[in-house]
């Protein structure tokens, strides 16, 4: 039996391979620039936001700071995570800190879905008893802020396929969203008196946040809890291995994200007796074929002596027994 475990070179190979799109990407240097200057420029929109909905009797504005209060630690854990993913592995980590965004994304949303719960309780409340508001601080002020936070979504808009990344590219583009609506609001509120669009706009943003929150705690705990990389299935994955010459069964296969968009497996492939210098060719073949076409290049193959019983399935078997 020849058992191969290329654990180590195909984490170099992911590492070197990670991050080559079409489109261009900003090094990681300079999304920690970014995302610690949006930290900066959103604390001080809350402020703004703040201090002009209690002036102002605005609930959207209040409802709108308190969502762009909640991008502060957002952001914050984020930029985190941009400095622990580029950390190399160590002797206790030695996957390194790929997860990092990852569980950074999933305590974002879990805060978020819990802030939008309140502004939309809070919203409800003002909608039953209206309060008259003062339209041209709304206006001016949710126009500085569709400046702060349109800006913030396109500095990051093309790292948003990094799942960390793209929790600010949503929260942001939704606080975009939000504050053309207050606009809209205020403008309406001025010409027709309608005191009850405030809170409306206000239960608004908070289905949206909810909306979006919900898609990236989805994302962020089926990687977590090691699940099958979207768009991917184990037979497609099975049936490409099979079709290597060489290769005559494949089982024990795992396959689950380390970090976003660096794939991983490990599996049992069963070939002839062979000389190591002829399994190394198929061993490269493997993982050729797990690179290009489904972009896994972490990989962990053992080989097996064919002819041996075939016990065990594509998933993860029960633990096999000796035979004689």
């Amino acid at each position: 039996m020849h058992s191969h475990g290329h654990g180590a070179e195909g984490h170099s190979h992911g590492l070197h391979s990670h991050g080559v799109h079409a489109h261009v990407h900003i090094p990681p240097g300079g999304m920690t620039a970014i995302l610690g200057g949006a930290v900066v420029a959103t604390f001080a929109l809350v402020f703004v936001e703040l201090a002009a909905g209690y002036a102002s009797h605005s609930m959207a504005l209040i409802s709108d700071a308190v969502h762009n209060m909640t991008d502060v630690p957002t952001m914050v854990i984020s930029w985190l995570a941009t400095v622990w993913a580029s950390r190399p592995p160590t002797p206790e980590k030695t996957y390194g800190y790929h997860r990092a965004g990852i569980l950074a994304a999933f305590v974002n949303a879990i805060l978020l879905a819990i802030v939008a719960t309140f502004l939309v309780f809070e919203s409800i409340e003002r909608l039953r008893h209206p309060v008259d508001v003062q339209t041209n601080v709304m206006l001016w002020v949710s126009v500085f802020a569709l400046v702060i936070n349109g800006g913030i979504t396109l500095a990051v808009h093309s790292e948003r396929r990094d799942l960390n990344v793209r929790s600010i590219w949503i929260h942001n583009l939704g606080d975009a969203l939000s504050n053309i609506a207050i606009v809209a609001g205020a403008l309406a509120i001025r010409w027709t008196g309608a005191a009850w669009v405030d809170p409306v706009i206000s239960i608004a943003i908070g289905a949206m946040v909810l909306w979006s929150s919900a898609g990236i705690l989805r994302e962020s705990s089926h990687i977590l809890l090691e699940g099958l990389p979207r768009n991917m299935q184990l037979e497609q994955v099975a049936g490409a291995l099979l079709r290597i010459e060489g290769v005559q069964e494949v089982h024990d296969i795992h396959i689950w994200t380390l970090g976003t968009e660096l794939n991983a497996i490990s599996c049992h492939v069963r070939i002839p007796d062979m000389h190591m210098e002829e399994s190394e060719k198929i061993l490269a073949q493997i993982r050729e074929v797990l690179a290009r076409d489904f972009r896994v290049t972490h990989t962990t193959i053992q080989f097996e002596r064919a002819g041996l019983p075939a016990e065990a399935g594509l998933y993860m078997p029960e633990p096999v027994r000796g035979s004689k």
